[in-house]
């Protein structure tokens, strides 16, 4: 059916709904329809070629027969022109742009899921993600993220005095890793900011260890800190025995995780996350070895750390406390909740600042273990073992540690 399509005609149209679908040609306009549906849900059409239609607009107060014939006009033309000129579609392109989810979208429907599934660090790599990425880039859909659009991004983050490089090229590293997985999975046809590069960074840099005093410090301190918790238990059992209450458990050598913990980082240089994730079957105390199990290493490979005698006696003792620990029950387990740790802050801080020591982190243990080795003579090599390196290049930034060891080296070459 086809008539010049008014205000009036299309009241009548409308004024009862049909019976099934229905489309009615505007006598004026070519290609221009009015798809009437018995939903009520009537909607303006055009016709592009043999049996392609495009949907224009709601049949609405907005989009009156006038406008619906400029729109027809519009998008018929445009496909004409670039048929003509041998040019791609344009509406198979809107409709293929359409198809691209946005950053945001991208991360939950698909990344998240995937990332949950294959990498450990994932819930730390999604908050990462949430509160530096998804601000940014969030509303983009992935094409329209582009080297340009990152650079403007990394520009300005680099204002904040707060920021490091090294942070700001992690951030741009989980950003690439998500669009390379969109190009792989054929989201987008390829990551379009492969070619970014990071920010230069001093890979060597200062790298914190504790001199020989501020070790003894730490140690004392540590020693402190389970001395007074351990007469402060003694007083309010005391305090409760008098008064008809039951007493709380006596503390043992170690008052809490925390000694034997720090203790395990000081020699053995393992990573904070490897050692809460540490069971008594990983701990062989007569063969005196720790195993690193892959699925809590970072290199995902599994490696044997030697328990030297400092180290034997902590984790014999820390055992001794417990109540005949199982090889699956966690070395060092949270006291609330049974799980692994997963901080320290709170007493770490106390104990630096009862020791008088600053701008040392608890993962700086690990650099301290690696910077007495290196001082000692071990070779590169074996250090890198220890520590779990991917490759020993990484442990090369410990052989800067050492000015001391390093002066005393040269020293030898002066004659006498």
């Amino acid at each position: 059916m086809a008539e010049k399509l008014t205000q009036d005609s299309i009241r009548r149209l409308t004024r009862t709904l049909p019976a099934k679908v229905t489309d009615v040609y505007d006598a004026k306009q070519p290609g221009l329809v009015l798809r009437l549906r018995p939903s009520g849900t009537h909607t303006w059409r055009v016709l592009l070629g043999r049996g392609r239609w495009h949907t224009l607009a709601p049949l609405d107060d907005e989009h009156p027969p006038d406008v619906a014939r400029t729109l027809a006009a519009a998008v018929r033309g445009d496909v004409q022109k670039a048929k003509a000129l041998g040019q791609d579609d344009p509406l198979a392109t809107r409709t293929k742009a359409k198809a691209i989810p946005t950053f945001e979208r991208f991360v939950e429907d698909s990344y998240a899921p995937w990332l949950r599934e294959h990498r450990r660090s994932a819930d730390h790599t999604l908050d990462a993600i949430e509160a530096v990425l998804v601000p940014a880039f969030g509303s983009l859909t992935l094409t329209a993220i582009t080297p340009f659009a990152v650079e403007k991004w990394r520009t300005a983050r680099r204002r904040d005095d707060e920021v490091t490089a090294s942070t700001v090229n992690r951030n741009l590293d989980d950003l690439k890793a998500m669009l390379g997985k969109a190009a792989q999975w054929k989201i987008i046809p390829s990551n379009p900011i492969a070619s970014v590069k990071r920010l230069r960074v001093d890979k060597t840099g200062v790298i914190r260890y504790l001199s020989a005093d501020e070790e003894r410090r730490l140690l004392a301190a540590l020693a402190a800190r389970d001395d007074r918790l351990r007469v402060a238990r003694e007083k309010a059992n005391a305090w409760r025995l008098e008064r008809g209450y039951q007493p709380w458990p006596a503390l043992g050598t170690y008052a809490d995780h925390l000694t034997p913990f720090v203790q395990l980082l000081l020699h053995t240089g393992m990573r904070r996350g490897e050692a809460a994730a540490l069971t008594w079957a990983d701990v062989d105390l007569t063969a005196a070895r720790i195993t690193v199990r892959g699925e809590t290493a970072k290199s995902g490979q599994s490696r044997s750390i030697p328990i030297n005698a400092t180290l034997g006696t902590v984790l014999q003792t820390w055992k001794g406390q417990q109540d005949t620990p199982t090889p699956t029950d966690l070395v060092f387990a949270s006291p609330q909740t049974g799980e692994a740790l997963t901080t320290v802050k709170t007493g770490w801080g106390v104990i630096l600042k009862a020791a008088q020591i600053t701008g040392f982190r608890l993962h700086d243990c690990r650099h301290h273990f690696a910077s007495r080795l290196i001082m000692a003579g071990v070779d590169l090599v074996t250090v890198s073992r220890l520590l779990g390196h991917a490759d020993v290049r990484m442990t090369m930034r410990y052989s800067h540690l050492a000015p001391d060891h390093l002066a005393g080296a040269v020293a030898k070459l002066v004659t006498r």
